[in-house]
């Protein structure tokens, strides 16, 4: 473990515990034994577990810090991005009863953090795929909508044209026609000399 000096800056008072977090050469830390304090867990016995972890023993430093009584002390720390992977870790039957709904209540959102993280991938895809799926059903109703609309301006350009076309005596004509369907019933009707 190296030593060094830095600053210090309490973010958050947990169980009326000042929770640290320590600049030091450009990089945030946490310190270790308040917020076992403020657990009311062990600190020698976290200690130990971060010594033993393989990945926290590694970054762990012991800081020099000047706390708020104005008195120099020595301080395990973590980097401040390991210290929620840390929390996540300890026994909630170790933690003080007033502490452990809220430790309990921080793990849950770890484990929906974790799961958000490694399936967003997959959700973005399937999300993706739907939304190409219903555009593409919306593209092949509007080329069915465009395909019929085509037709008929086809067939409303060639009476259009037959409209410009019509002479005044063909408008007479017009009215004097009378269209019947071919099936159509005609009956003969005798009028007699009064026309009835």
């Amino acid at each position: 473990m190296q030593k060094t000096e830095s600053k210090t800056t309490a973010v958050a008072k947990i169980n009326n515990t000042d929770i640290l977090i320590i600049q030091t050469n450009g990089e945030k830390r946490i310190a270790i034994k308040p917020i076992c304090d403020a657990l009311g867990i062990d600190f020698s016995s976290q200690l130990q577990r971060i010594k033993r972890d393989e990945i926290l023993s590694s970054t762990m430093v012991m800081v020099t810090t000047v706390g708020g009584d104005e008195k120099q002390r020595e301080m395990a720390t973590i980097p401040f991005k390991f210290a929620f992977g840390w929390l996540f870790t300890i026994d909630t039957s170790k933690v003080r009863e007033e502490a452990k709904e809220q430790v309990i209540n921080y793990k849950l959102e770890c484990y929906e953090a974790l799961y958000s993280h490694f399936t967003e991938l997959d959700d973005y895809l399937k999300y993706r795929n739907e939304l190409a799926e219903q555009i593409w059903d919306q593209v092949e109703a509007a080329r069915e909508d465009f395909k019929m609309a085509k037709t008929r301006l086809e067939t409303l350009k060639v009476e259009f044209a037959e409209a410009r076309k019509m002479t005044f005596e063909d408008f007479k004509n017009r009215q004097l026609q009378m269209q019947f369907p071919e099936d159509a019933i005609v009956v003969d009707v005798e009028l007699n000399e009064k026309g009835e």
